[in-house]
């Protein structure tokens, strides 16, 4: 066995087994890209989430007893007694809704999530049908003339005729996405679409590997829900279950940064690889200053990187502010938000999992 895996005595070290000595020790970078890039490989516009929602009851430990709500939201609890502390981390990407075909085969789109519609005309598009994925384009628009607004997105599959799109079983409600693949760039940055928040669900995932249920002090709730791109729905169906019972809510979600080179650093700026970040303030909520710094007093004491600051957005921990419950949201730093090249740094989904766990078992 390594010295670098376990320093303790030789009879000790014969009893460890690897799921114990996982336990032990943070996620590595390579542990993180492991769980992290299938869930980002996955696809899940809002009020499809369920390919997503498979890779994450993969990927819970043998221990977790998963139960999904009549939301669609997948809950894992452990433990008992005051005080609930609830984790929240939304399943779902942002993407368009087919709302009508048109006589040439093309398809008529609505955008689910806030985002800039120009970032994802002239690419490849896939239409998720319930037979399948049919590839397609999303067509250019007149974008060149300055004296009008650019036309309507749509998707063309090619078919030529409206009776030739239905054949391919494409009708209304059927989601549109563009392919998107995680790619590793120099050292420990990643690319790719719909790190928000798959990065979230994967450090909920992280932090439950290394959770021993039958040691924990209090009660404590995961939550992977639905429906966060179009007003937080998931979240609010788990917050009316709950009710007064919860004592704390930690919404695990994007930090949209502007560390990146054209944005200037004087509003949310949270450097990418120098740790989760604490939404301190968004445009949803507002969280308690006295648990902010005892939260950032905790990583201090345990050496772990966590920032703070405030941004733009909401999170789904504000949903359970009606209840009286408080909501420290945790973020992670991220570049070009709701865009087919969000960046993250992997070090800062270790370093959220280290978080996470910090909060479960001493806090």
């Amino acid at each position: 066995m390594s010295r670098t895996i376990c320093r303790c005595p030789l009879w000790l070290a014969a009893l460890l087994t690897p799921a114990l000595l996982q336990a032990q020790r943070p996620a590595t970078i390579a542990e993180a890209q492991r769980v992290l890039e299938p869930l980002v490989e996955s696809y899940g516009v809002s009020r499809r989430e369920g390919p997503v929602r498979e890779e994450v009851l993969r990927q819970l430990p043998a221990w977790a007893r998963p139960v999904v709500d009549t939301a669609g939201n997948l809950w894992v609890r452990a433990g008992s007694g005051d005080p609930l502390v609830i984790f929240v981390a939304h399943m779902d990407e942002i993407g368009f809704r087919v709302t009508g075909i048109r006589d040439d085969g093309q398809l008529l789109l609505a955008a689910e999530g806030g985002f800039f519609a120009s970032l994802f005309e002239a690419e490849p598009a896939l239409v998720h049908t319930g037979h399948g994925m049919v590839p397609g384009v999303l067509t250019p628009r007149d974008s060149g003339a300055t004296r009008r607004a650019p036309g309507e997105l749509r998707v063309d599959v090619g078919s030529g005729s409206r009776a030739a799109t239905e054949a391919l079983g494409i009708a209304p409600g059927a989601t549109v996405t563009m392919p998107k693949e995680f790619v590793r760039l120099a050292g420990t940055r990643a690319t790719g679409r719909s790190f928000d928040d798959r990065v979230g669900c994967a450090a909920l995932l992280l932090a439950l590997r290394r959770i021993d249920p039958l040691k924990l002090r209090h009660a404590v709730a995961f939550v992977w829900s639905v429906r966060e791109e179009i007003g937080l729905e998931g979240a609010s169906v788990a917050a009316d279950a709950l009710g007064l019972s919860a004592g704390r809510v930690h919404a695990i979600d994007t930090f949209v940064s502007s560390d990146a080179p054209l944005d200037p650093g004087n509003y949310a700026h949270a450097a990418l690889g120098q740790g989760p970040v604490i939404r301190a303030y968004d445009n949803s909520y507002a969280a308690p200053p006295a648990l902010v710094d005892s939260l950032r007093a905790l990583a201090t004491t345990a050496r772990v990187p966590l920032q703070y600051g405030t941004t733009s957005g909401g999170n789904d921990g504000s949903e359970f502010a009606a209840w009286g419950v408080p909501n420290v949201a945790i973020g992670w730093p991220l570049r070009y938000a709701h865009s087919p090249a969000e960046t993250i740094d992997l070090r800062d989904v270790v370093h959220l999992a280290e978080v996470v766990l910090l909060i479960v078992e001493r806090w």
